[in-house]
């Protein structure tokens, strides 16, 4: 170490002139930054925070800015300390917490990351503060290793770990039962394995249920699960489609927990032993309005809760936003314009069947055109057009939504899935008599759905006049813009991507990497990949009771289809995915 940090280690805070003499000397900053930083000016932050937001060139690499990781990383070098990335999904709040008190930890401005066997990790950005490592060391009995953070992650961090703890330790507390010494009758103790649980509208209950929600909107999570389990309950956020665990919850307060978003969701709270649907609205940090899906299911400890998050602004994107782009595009919007006959999308649940179809209404919805849907449930609640939801305790299931729909005068009718022979008869007569019906099914690609509408019993005739065509989909993590690497590609790897079919290989590749804005994955946001099969006059020939859905397929890609994983090793072309992530969620078609 050189300059003004090899002077001595001293017990001292870090000082922006300190920083700004050695970052200097290193070449980092020249003498028209120094006098624009202006160094007679009291700093009334984290002098890394104040040189972070000025935005000022990196005097030694050109075309490089003087950002918090670049500051950390010089900064670290200086000191010998590792620099920490804080990512909430990766620490265990519980036990982080327990390692000193919130006082402790805000007034030395240090917060614990990790607690292993051999060492806790702490977190601060005052690398020169030492008065407090002998203290939390005898504490602890376990040596300390020191890493330095972002300050204004620590300080966020810090409210929010904390908070949290004390929050269910609050509900915790409160699911005592009474009696002599807090320890109640045999009575008692006999029911707080079931009955005693916090009450949901308890101030620590609210806490936590809007912690989890507005962590969960910061995330970017698609859904929230709770998972009630023997001693503790699960919750997991899915982000781009993987599964994070985030917190575990005291079992009785995961009961509340979920009582509690029931309660939002005006389900009925009394009622654990059958699955219920619900659904509420909120508002995210930055005040856009949210709408939740809520379904519960009973499970062998208790209510299982999961919240599927529907964005507004997701609906509202542009099939180029999606992934929709060139000739797939084209084909789509020619057969959702031609006014009659059947649109299917297809695709296991989550591949983003029901934003394609959501995207594809708003455009179609105009106020000369009547849209109807029936669905189960409501995905969204739009005003361009009518929805109804399916309720089986009516017997409103969707073959009779659709009779029912018939008699509206609509123009275009979405179905939300086709499930037995009455709806596809159903759908197939409403297109027969002029209407455009879209609707989805659940299957793996796109010529296995003639195949399944066929297996459910509708006439190969009837299909062969009423399908004007396919699309089958799946949702791929794209590679974060900001730290993606391109390298050499493998080409044993591409062949198995691409196979049986000869594509010209790239000259190279992205691989992900990792950074702190995609939270260390290497990806950030998803895409489709898709794939659409046209019902052309010679596909229609193939459509008969025997069906050979690999010569429809070979038929179709000779028009101009290319399958999911052909789409999807085009993105990994462009440099937008990778070869695993296509080969994740792309099934391999049979040859």
């Amino acid at each position: 170490m050189t300059n003004t940090f090899s002077e001595q280690l001293l017990e001292r805070r870090l000082s922006l002139s300190d920083l700004v003499q050695d970052l200097k000397a290193d070449g980092h900053l020249t003498d028209e930054d120094l006098i624009r930083i202006g160094l007679s000016s009291k700093v009334k932050v984290h002098p890394l925070v104040f040189l972070a937001d000025q935005n000022l060139p990196d005097a030694a690499t050109p075309g490089a800015y003087l950002t918090m990781d670049r500051l950390l990383a010089w900064l670290g070098s200086k000191v010998g300390q590792a620099v920490y990335r804080i990512d909430p999904l990766k620490i265990n709040v519980t036990a982080v917490s327990d390692v000193m008190s919130k006082a402790f930890a805000e007034r030395h401005h240090i917060l614990a990351l990790e607690v292993n066997d051999g060492d806790v990790v702490i977190a601060s950005a005052e690398p020169f503060m030492r008065s407090w490592e002998s203290n939390l060391e005898h504490v602890l009995r376990k040596p300390i290793r020191r890493v330095l953070a972002d300050p204004q992650e620590i300080l966020r961090h810090t409210a929010d770990f904390y908070n949290m703890a004390v929050s269910v330790r609050g509900a915790r507390s409160n699911d005592r039962p009474a009696g002599p010494a807090g320890l109640g009758n045999l009575e008692q103790m006999l029911e707080i394995g079931s009955n005693n649980e916090p009450d949901a509208n308890d101030q620590h209950i609210v806490k936590i249920v809007d912690w989890l929600l507005q962590y969960a909107f910061e995330q970017r999570a698609s859904d929230i699960h709770i998972e009630p389990r023997r001693d503790v309950g699960n919750v997991r956020f899915r982000i781009d489609g993987v599964l994070h665990s985030v917190y575990e919850l005291p079992a009785q307060v995961c009961a509340a927990v979920s009582s509690r978003v029931k309660i939002l969701g005006r389900m009925d709270v009394a009622e654990k032993r059958r699955p219920q649907d619900g659904r509420l609205k909120t508002r995210t940090p930055n005040g856009s309005e949210v709408e939740l899906r809520l379904s519960t299911l009973p499970t062998a400890f208790g209510e299982k809760l999961v919240m599927r998050i529907f964005d507004p602004d997701l609906m509202q994107r542009s099939f180029e936003q999606l992934g929709l782009a060139d000739a797939d595009l084209q084909h789509w919007q020619d057969m959702t314009s031609c006014g009659h006959g059947i649109v299917l999308v297809t695709g296991p649940t989550g591949s983003g069947k029901t934003t394609t179809l959501y995207s594809t209404l708003r455009q179609l919805a105009k106020p000369e055109v009547n849209v109807c849907t029936i669905e189960d449930p409501i995905e969204m609640v739009e005003g361009a057009f009518n929805q109804m939801q399916v309720n089986h305790s009516i017997n409103l299931d969707f073959s009779t939504g659709v009779r029912a729909l018939m008699r509206q005068d609509p123009d275009i009718i979405m179905v939300g899935e086709i499930r037995d022979l009455e709806t596809a008869n159903m759908a197939i007569q409403a297109a027969l008599t002029g209407h455009l019906v879209l609707s989805t099914l659940h299957t793996n690609d796109s010529p296995s759905s003639i195949s399944r509408l066929l297996e459910l019993g509708a006439p190969a005739y009837l299909i062969r006049a009423t399908v004007r065509g396919i699309m089958s989909q799946r949702l791929v993590r794209i590679l974060c813009p900001h730290c993606k690497a391109f390298g050499e590609l493998d080409l044993d790897a591409w062949q198995q991507l691409t196979q049986p079919w000869d594509v010209t290989p790239p000259a190279q590749i992205a691989r992900p990497v990792g950074c702190h804005k995609c939270r260390e994955t290497g990806y950030q946001g998803r895409q489709g990949i898709y794939e659409v099969l046209v019902n052309s006059r010679t596909v229609q020939e193939q459509i008969m009771p025997q069906l050979d859905t690999q010569k429809i397929r070979a038929i179709a890609m000779a028009e101009g289809m290319q399958t999911l994983r052909l789409s999807g090793a085009a993105r990994v072309a462009r440099g937008e995915t990778t070869i695993e992530e296509v080969m994740r969620v792309a099934p391999q078609m049979d040859t």
